[in-house]
């Protein structure tokens, strides 16, 4: 029979996401999860199973998180325009409050992993999917509204704006000005109008 779990596994969990976002997944030793956590070796591995277990784990709840802030700012959203701007604005406020310049974990993972573990890519190929349905869905409304064109298929202009804040979070890295991250976000939304 397993053991109990002693611990707090949000808090845990909260502490790994540190570490692995700071470090990446390879940068990561079992050694800095035992400092963060101040769990033991044993526990993490018979809690989590393995550092990758633990790490797609972290990677769930930070989507998670992420996912839950940004649904309950799209509620609010009063059509699809001001969906879209909530979204790249969301991403700008993460940007500029990143003042360790970590970007996003879920971007740096796709460039340090994505290609190296196929548990990984999966997790990856799925987020991706999430996010083009939800602008594809944004989109939709948007043309059936006649807020956006129609010069490009709803799942056209959803790859361009997964795209696009991929790019976005990788130049807000080394990038913080304000005013020109805001142009970007207007430039790359215009296209829609």
């Amino acid at each position: 029979m397993p053991k109990e779990e002693t611990f707090n596994r949000v808090q845990v969990l909260e502490k790994a996401t540190e570490v692995f976002h700071k470090k990446g997944y390879n940068g990561t030793s079992m050694q800095d999860l035992v400092d963060a956590t101040s769990l033991n070796r044993s526990s993490i591995y018979n809690s989590f199973g393995s550092k990758l277990s633990m790490f797609l784990e972290v990677l769930s709840f930070y989507q998670s998180v992420h996912s839950t802030n940004f649904n309950q700012a799209l509620v609010k959203s009063y059509n699809a325009k001001e969906a879209i701007e909530t979204i790249f604005n969301l991403h700008l406020n993460e940007i500029i409050k990143d003042n360790d310049r970590k970007g996003c974990l879920v971007i740096n993972c796709k460039s340090e992993m994505a290609n190296q573990e196929v548990s990984i890519k999966s997790f990856m190929e799925k987020n991706q999917e999430r996010m083009i349905a939800m602008f594809e869905d944004i989109v939709t409304k948007g043309q059936m509204e006649k807020i956006f064109n129609q010069d490009q298929t709803a799942n056209q202009y959803a790859l361009y704006l997964f795209s696009s804040i991929q790019g976005l979070r990788m130049i807000g890295i080394l990038n913080k000005n304000e005013k020109e991250l805001k142009n970007l976000i207007y430039i790359t939304t215009k296209i829609l109008y």
